[in-house]
C-alpha cells in the first residue's frame, strides 16, 4: 500500500444509488474506508449508529463545528450533516482510500480544502426514474419526496463540477465504474511516487 490515499467523493441526488454503490464498492475493493457522515436527522428504520451514520443532536453537532472537526458540514433537508476531519486526514495518511457519500454542497466544499479529492457524480437514469425510486424505497411520505425532487433538480446541474460522471441504469455496470476509477487513481504518479523512485534507484 502507497504512503498516501485518495479521498473519493461521490455525490448523487437522492435516491439515484449512491450508497447502494458505496456499499458494493467496500465490499469488492480492499484498501478503501467509509467515512461514516454525523447528522441531525432522526434515524430510519434499520439504521444502526456508527453505521450509516453517527446520530447527534443539533446542540451536539454546533459543538462540533465551533471545535472545527468537520472537513466539511451542510444544512441539508432542515438537518445538519458532517465529515469528521480527522478520521479522514489519519485514514488517508495510513494509505487507505477514503470514500465520502456526501451531498453536492458538502463535496463542493471538500474540492475547495481539498483540490486533488477525486470527485464522483451519480446521475439516475431520468428524472421520472428517479421518482419511482423514491416512492419504491417507501422511506419518506410524500411531501418528503417532492422536496427532494425539487433538490434535485437543482444538484444535478453540478454535475460539470465533477471529474466523472456515473450514469446508474445498471448497478453491475455502475459498480465497476466507480471500481475503474479508484483503481485508476491508485496509479496516479503522485500516488505512485515513492515506488517509482525506488525502482528508477535499482537502474542506477
Amino acid at each position: 500500500m502507497s504512503s498516501s490515499g485518495n479521498l473519493i467523493v461521490l455525490s448523487a441526488p437522492s435516491g439515484s444509488g449512491k450508497t447502494s454503490l458505496a456499499n458494493r464498492l467496500l465490499a469488492e475493493l480492499s484498501g478503501v474506508r467509509f467515512s461514516v457522515s454525523y447528522t441531525t436527522r432522526p434515524k430510519r428504520r434499520g439504521e444502526r449508529n456508527g453505521v450509516e451514520y453517527y446520530f447527534v443532536s443539533e446542540a451536539d453537532f454546533e459543538r462540533m463545528i465551533h471545535a472545527d472537526a468537520f472537513l466539511e458540514y451542510a444544512h441539508v433537508y432542515d438537518n445538519y450533516y458532517g465529515t469528521a476531519r480527522d478520521f479522514v486526514l489519519k485514514e488517508m495518511e495510513s494509505g487507505y482510500d477514503v470514500l465520502l457519500d456526501i451531498d453536492v454542497q458538502g463535496a463542493m466544499k471538500v474540492k475547495e480544502r481539498l483540490p486533488e479529492a477525486v470527485m464522483v457524480f451519480v446521475l439516475p437514469p431520468s428524472f421520472d426514474v428517479l421518482r419511482q425510486r423514491l416512492l419504491h424505497r417507501g422511506l419518506d411520505d410524500p411531501r418528503v419526496i417532492e422536496k427532494r425532487l425539487k433538490i434535485a433538480r437543482e444538484e444535478i446541474r453540478h454535475y460539470k463540477d465533477y471529474e466523472y460522471v456515473i450514469i446508474n441504469d445498471d448497478i453491475s455496470r455502475a459498480v465497476e465504474e466507480l471500481r475503474s476509477i479508484v483503481l485508476a487513481s491508485r496509479c496516479k504518479v503522485e500516488r505512485r511516487s515513492l515506488e517509482a523512485r525506488r525502482i528508477v534507484e535499482t537502474f542506477r
